[in-house]
């Protein structure tokens, strides 16, 4: 090396350490997960939410977010709010703003601290204490998007009858969820 050149020093910050301040790829990236959910329960479908958090996290890489992980996340969710407000061009209407704000307050009631984890267990476990034909209706609908006459043709019921056993698990799973809310 000649006395003129210099050198190159590169820091590296251990990924352990890039995750728990919340900046980076791998700090932005662990937050993921709560804001597919998060746009799901705003109305947006898989691949939407899928679609949308990519943006969201691609946004998030171009900003210096907060070190504190609530901050972050509140960030976060309201860059993935606009850009799902964005895609269905609601700006105007008053009441997809109404059921974003909503959404945004049950989301802090009950998803915020665990990015929905613990609700999704709950849900399951909720899911297992129903009856096996009444499960198998609910998710053959609302799981594999199967239309109220096939669902009941499965499974040997009427498509009335159908409807009727899914509002009762709906029904059965709130009141669950609610018993195991703290």
């Amino acid at each position: 090396m000649a006395s003129g050149d210099s050198i190159s020093v590169q820091t590296v910050t251990p990924p352990e350490q890039a995750a728990a301040a919340g900046s980076g790829a791998l700090g932005i990236a662990a937050h993921r997960p709560a804001i597919w959910r998060y746009l799901r329960m705003l109305g947006a479908s898989a691949d939407e939410a899928d679609e949308l958090a990519q943006e969201t996290m691609l946004g998030a890489c171009r900003t210096q977010l907060a070190t504190d992980p609530a901050v972050a996340r509140a960030f976060l969710r309201g860059v993935a709010r606009n850009q799902w407000l964005r895609t269905r061009r609601f700006w105007q209407r008053q009441r997809e703003r109404e059921i974003a704000a909503a959404v945004e307050e049950l989301w802090l009631a009950t998803a915020d601290a665990d990015g929905g984890d613990e609700r999704i267990e709950r849900l399951r476990h909720c899911l297992d204490g129903l009856a096996p034909r009444t499960r198998a209706a609910f998710e053959l609908h609302y799981r594999d998007g199967i239309a109220w006459p096939a669902v009941a043709a499965q499974l040997g019921l009427l498509a009335n009858g159908v409807k009727t056993l899914v509002q009762r698990a709906r029904q059965a799973l709130r009141q669950c969820l609610e018993r195991r809310t703290p």
